[in-house]
Parts: structure tokens; C-alpha cells; sequence
């Protein structure tokens, strides 16, 4: 917005749109319906009885009946001496004027004169142009419909339209579109709606928990698929030509089924041949009655001056033929008016596909993925590590400092020192009586404790501290070593603290006698120089083992039963088993590649039926057998896999998460 210049002001949004090599750019042209509100050229109507009227500005606002008609000069942009002729038009002799020529030949002339799109408008002829005949336009550089207020949830949060209108520019149902700035999900809400993949990525997750609630919860519409039975039905029912197929697969990528277009232009209407059959069969009704018409009357009206309306004072013989010709007349017009609507070319209105109103879809599955950004630490002349990344800005910014102000060990240490170690539930959290560093090659600093605090049992115990990196993944091996290395050292306890997981560490629950707690580190820590270090968070939170079992099914078929998770008690320095309560959901991945984790299946749990909202949000009849069937401990029966392995992940209501895998 302007903040007042002292001349001009200036307010404009800009896209820009980059592409590699234009020849290579998807381009599905967008258009949008013309408005003819305050335009007097659209000063014509034209009833269905193919009557036109002209109409004055003041009683073209009183909206009168009829399609409107504009009346549009034929004059070509260049000159051709062969289409310099003269023409009789309504038993008047007419030609172009000086240096002026027809767009069209003689008998093409004729054609658009038999489907009634000739006009005299004082000395000059006109085409007459319907807005049935196309009421849309393009879309240019110019979006102003785009611009008003809207629901805004996020700062910087863009206009849906804008961003609907950029795909369905550019992008066909099933492409890919990536957002880089996720922002509210605007971009990947719309190209879910209208079929697109997507992939949305943003450094906040305040911004992808607002995204991820916004796209589960909202009610999309379900377009008629090209390739479905439905679609093909609804395409036979445009185009008049019935499918010959007999198989439908529902490929998105074959696109849906839009509204169209007609677009009717004058060379369209001058080369519909069948526009003359029409009017020679139609002829040999019209014109006897004509004949008998003017013989009662005594008059030698041709086509064009026969009066809408009959006079009272006719004889019968007249009023009769004269009804029927009109009759006549007015069915064939409807039937060159149909010819010329096949005839013409269409074009498809990307934004407005037909949709199925029986149906209710919500958003296809999606993961939410968590990828920490590495760090390169190499060695200086004087074999100190130092980190490139931040050598690299202080390189571009002149200070030669490398070091960080903030160390991220001391703010640990400090955390683990005020807060503890938090699990599912509040009497299991441990609390550290002191935290001291411990000058290990992976244990970083001597935790004690004590179990069975408050009674005679009372011992204190001590809890290595196992602290993974700050930008990066703990892997196996990193933690096998560290348990061998709390195991030298006579701990009772390996809590190792990382913000990922590698999926191998959470097969180590223990190595030997000693017990391994994983400990996810909340990622606010990474602002820990703007947080206050109090006992009332919970930076450091433990997650326990899945208690799992898998049931033989028939037919070579097998189930998944949850029963809880295996928490740490701290006051008995045991494992114990925990309720499904404790747990928000679960994910079976029925054929786990060992590589990436897909959501096959999903479950709810919880008390007070956690996932009840999206019945509630959906506004629709929820069939209750399938519903309780996502509400449950054990999971629908799958085929065996054929890589042999599954994949339970399993999430708390922290949004923690633990993946086991099984061989089947």
C-alpha cells in the first residue's frame, strides 16, 4: 500500500512466473464471464423467437428480456479484392464501402444471411454477435477480481484465488506442485482440492501444524474423473457421442470433466454447410404457407416483413397460416441455432470441472516429515573443528569471530539440570538431583537421581546422558557406543537425547543389564537464549516402547493388536506396561521397504475419541461400522507382505513418535 508519494502513488501485487525454456511451458488458458453491466454495445436483444430489438441506455438498465446482442462491424483487417461484391440483403443492394471488402465470399455470405446473423444498422451492414455465443473472456496480466477481503490466518497468508488460478494455469490433475513457503497451507489446500500432488516445506511448525490441521479438516469437492464410468456418462451427455469403452481405471491423470465454452464466430457459422440443408427443408413448408398467407391478405410480404403478431381484422385462412409459419420458422431457427452450436469450436473451463454431489472427499493421505538441517564441521590449520555454514557468513560479513556465543552443550546441560527428563504420564518424570559433566567420548554429562524417592527404598541412582547433535540424526552406532561406554562406567541408566532418531535406534531398549530411555528434544530448544529455563516445559520427553503383537488372520492374512507401551518407572527403576490412553494414534505400513515409512493403515485411540472432531467438522452421515473400525486397538486384516517386514509407528500425545519393525 502506498504510504502517501508526493506525486504519483503506486499499488500493485506482482507474480512472477519463470520458466526454464518457454517452448516447454503447460499453459491451459483460464477465462472468465464477461460482464456486460454498463456496456451499451450489448444495446440488442434477441427473444426465442428470433426477433431482435434495439434498445436506449435508459431502457437497457430495466434489464429487458432475450439474449443480448451487440452488433459488430464486418469489415477485415486487410484487403482483398475477391471479397468486393454486392449482396442483397432484405431486397437491398449492399457492398463494403471505398477500400473496404467482405470477410467472407458470396455464398458463405448467404449462409450467416439463412442463420439470421445479418443486421442493418443504418447505411452499414453488421454481424450479429449473442453473448450465448461466448460470454466468457481471457484472463490477462491484470487479476483485479482477485483483490478484497478475506479470512486471513497466517501473516503473510496469499488469496486463495491467486494461488488456485496459478495452478490451474500451469498444472493438469495428478502434477506435482512444490511450495517451498508453506505459510497456512494455502497453496497445498488448493492443489489437494483440485487433484494435484503437492509438496509444502517451512522452517516454523507453528506454520505446518496450521497447514496440517487446515487440509485434514475441510470438506473437498469430488470432480467427475474423464476416466470413470460417471465421467464418461456426463461426457457422452456434452458431446452427444456415447463412450465405446468398457473399463475404467479412475486415473486422475487423465484429468475431469469441465463445462464449456461454445465459441461461435462468424467463419464458424459461414463454413456450417449444414446450415443450407436445413434451410432448403424448411423451405418447402414456408414457403406454401407464405404463399397462402399473402394471397388472403393480398400482400407480397417476403420472409422478413411477415409481422410477429396477426392483426385482429385477418380472416381465419390468414391467421392460421400465418400461426404455422411462425411455427415452422422459429424450429428452424432452433435447429440452425443447434447446428451452429455443434459446429463451433469449445473451449474448456479449467476452474469450473463438473462435480459429483453424492460424494464427500477430504484430503488424500499425506506424511508430515521432519528433516534437520546438517552442518559441515572441518578441521582448521590448528586441527580445531570449526563449523563451515557459520565461517561462511562471518567470511560474508567481515568478522572473522567463528565461534558460537550460545554453546549448545551448556544450554542442554543447563535444561536437563532445571527440567528433567518428562514421559507420558506426570509420575514417571525423572528428576535429576544434580547433572554434572561427564568427560566421556559419547557421554556427556553424569545424571543422578533417585528411585523410589520418598519411600524407605530411597537409592540414588545414576543416569548416563547421551546427547546427539544439534543439527543431525542419532544413529544406531553412535548409541551402541555410548551404551558400551555407560556400561564401563557403571551407570544404571542411558538416556540418550537427540532431536531425530535414526528408525534403527528404536530397536535398543537395552543393551546388556543396562536400560536405554530415548529422549526427543523439544526443537524450541534451538531458541533457548530466548527462553526462560524453568520446570514448567517439558524440553527433554521420553517415549517408550510399543507393546505389540501379531495375529494370524485367515487366508494367509495377518492383523496387528497394540496393547500399550512399555514406560520406565523411575520410582522402581523397572519397565512397566502403560494403557493404549497413552497413545493418540498408530500407522501400520503393510509392506515396509526399509527406506521410507508409508501410512496404509492408521487407528485412533485415546480417551474422549480424539478423532470424533472430524465427524463433527465433516457435517456429513459418518457410516459408524467403518468409523469404529479407525477407533481400535487392533487393526483390519492385510496380506502378508512380499518384503516379509512391516512397520508400526506410533504417536503420544506429545506428537512424539516410536517405529518398530516386524518381520512377517
Amino acid at each position: 500500500m502506498p504510504l502517501g508519494d508526493k506525486f504519483l502513488e503506486k499499488m500493485g501485487d506482482y507474480i512472477i512466473w519463470f520458466g526454464k525454456n518457454k517452448s516447454n511451458l503447460k499453459f491451459r488458458r483460464l477465462l472468465k464471464k464477461i460482464n456486460i453491466s454498463g456496456d451499451f454495445h450489448w444495446n440488442w436483444r434477441q427473444t426465442d423467437d428470433g426477433i431482435r430489438r434495439k434498445f436506449s441506455k435508459s431502457d437497457i438498465q430495466k434489464n429487458p428480456d432475450g439474449d443480448p446482442v451487440r452488433l459488430v462491424s464486418m469489415w477485415p483487417p486487410s484487403y482483398s479484392s475477391n471479397s468486393v461484391f454486392n449482396f442483397n440483403f432484405r431486397g437491398k443492394i449492399i457492398s463494403p464501402p471505398s477500400n473496404q471488402c467482405w470477410p467472407i465470399s458470396y455464398e458463405k455470405m448467404g449462409r450467416v444471411e439463412k442463420a439470421n446473423r445479418l443486421e442493418l444498422e443504418g447505411e452499414y451492414t453488421r454481424y450479429v454477435m449473442r453473448l450465448s455465443d461466448d460470454d466468457t473472456k481471457k484472463i490477462n496480466l491484470t487479476w483485479d477480481d482477485t483483490v478484497g477481503a478475506r479470512e486471513q490466518r497466517y501473516v503473510v497468508e496469499t488469496s486463495p484465488i491467486v494461488i488456485q488460478r496459478c495452478i490451474l494455469m500451469t498444472t493438469d490433475p495428478g502434477d506435482l506442485v512444490l511450495d517451498p513457503t508453506c505459510g497456512s497451507g494455502t497453496t497445498a489446500m488448493v492443489a489437494e482440492q483440485w487433484g494435484r500432488r503437492w509438496i509444502t516445506i517451512d522452517t516454523s511448525r507453528v506454520a505446518l501444524a496450521l497447514a496440517r490441521q487446515r487440509i485434514m479438516s475441510a470438506r473437498y469437492p469430488y470432480y467427475l474423473l474423464a476416466d470413470s464410468a460417471k465421467g464418461a456418462d456426463k461426457e457422452g451427455e456434452l458431446t452427444g457421442r456415447p463412450s465405446a469403452r468398457d473399463h475404467y481405471s479412475d486415473n486422475i491423470r487423465e484429468g475431469f470433466v469441465y463445462e464449456r465454452a461454445p465459441h461461435i464466430t462468424l467463419k464458424s457459422i459461414a463454413n456450417n454447410q449444414e446450415i443450407d440443408l436445413i434451410w432448403e427443408t424448411y423451405q418447402e413448408t414456408l414457403e406454401p404457407l407464405r404463399a397462402t398467407l399473402n394471397a388472403a391478405l393480398g400482400q407480397a410480404w417476403e420472409d422478413w416483413q411477415i409481422p410477429r403478431a396477426a392483426e385482429p381484422a385477418w380472416p381465419p385462412a390468414a391467421t392460421d397460416a400465418h400461426a404455422v409459419w411462425w411455427e415452422v420458422r422459429i424450429k428452424r431457427q432452433q435447429e440452425i441455432d443447434a447446428s451452429i452450436a455443434r459446429q463451433a469450436d469449445v473451449e474448456y473451463l479449467y476452474d469450473r470441472p463438473y462435480e459429483d454431489k453424492t460424494k464427500v472427499r477430504v484430503a488424500g493421505p499425506f506424511t508430515v516429515e521432519s528433516l534437520s538441517p546438517h552442518r559441515v564441521l572441518a578441521l582448521n590449520e590448528h586441527d580445531e573443528p570449526f563449523d563451515v555454514l557459520q565461517a561462511s557468513e562471518a567470511k560474508l560479513h567481515g568478522n572473522a569471530q567463528t565461534e558460537n556465543p550460545t554453546d549448545f552443550g551448556e544450554v542442554v546441560l543447563k535444561h536437563l539440570e532445571m527440567a528433567g527428563v518428562s514421559q507420558a504420564d506426570k509420575q514417571d518424570h525423572i528428576h535429576f538431583t544434580a547433572v554434572t559433566p561427564w568427560l566421556g567420548d559419547f557421554i556427556f554429562a553424569e545424571g543422578r537421581y533417585l528411585e523410589g524417592e520418598g519411600t524407605e527404598q530411597e537409592t540414588e541412582r545414576r543416569a548416563a546422558l547421551f546427547v546427539g547433535p544439534e543439527f543431525g540424526t542419532i544413529q544406531k552406532p553412535d548409541l551402541t557406543a555410548a551404551a558400551r561406554e555407560a556400561i564401563d562406567g557403571g551407570f544404571d541408566l542411558l538416556i540418550a537425547c537427540g532431536f531425530a532418531f535414526d528408525a534403527m535406534c528404536y530397536d535398543m531398549g537395552h543393551l546388556g543389564p543396562l536400560k536405554i530411555l530415548r529422549a526427543r528434544i523439544n526443537p524450541d530448544l534451538h531458541m533457548a537464549d530466548s527462553l526462560k529455563n524453568t520446570k514448567a516445559g517439558n524440553p527433554f520427553i521420553v517415549f517408550g516402547e510399543p507393546d505389540i503383537e501379531i495375529l494370524p488372520g485367515e487366508d494367509d492374512t495377518v492383523q496387528v493388536k497394540i496393547h500399550g507401551m512399555d514406560v520406565f518407572d523411575p520410582s522402581s527403576g523397572e519397565v512397566r506396561p502403560s494403557e493404549t490412553k497413552d497413545m493418540a494414534a498408530w500407522f501400520i505400513d503393510t509392506d515396509y521397504d526399509e527406506a521410507s515409512f508409508f501410512v496404509r493403515h492408521a487407528y485412533f485411540l485415546g480417551g474422549n475419541d480424539p478423532y470424533g472432531k472430524l465427524k463433527t467438522t465433516l457435517k456429513a452421515e459418518i457410516d459408524q461400522e467403518a468409523w469404529e473400525t479407525l477407533y481400535s486397538e487392533t487393526s483390519r486384516p492385510f496380506a502378508r507382505p512380499a518384503s516379509g517386514r512391516i512397520a508400526v509407528k506410533v504417536i503420544n500425545h506429545f506428537g512424539d513418535e516410536v517405529m518398530k519393525v516386524f518381520a512377517v
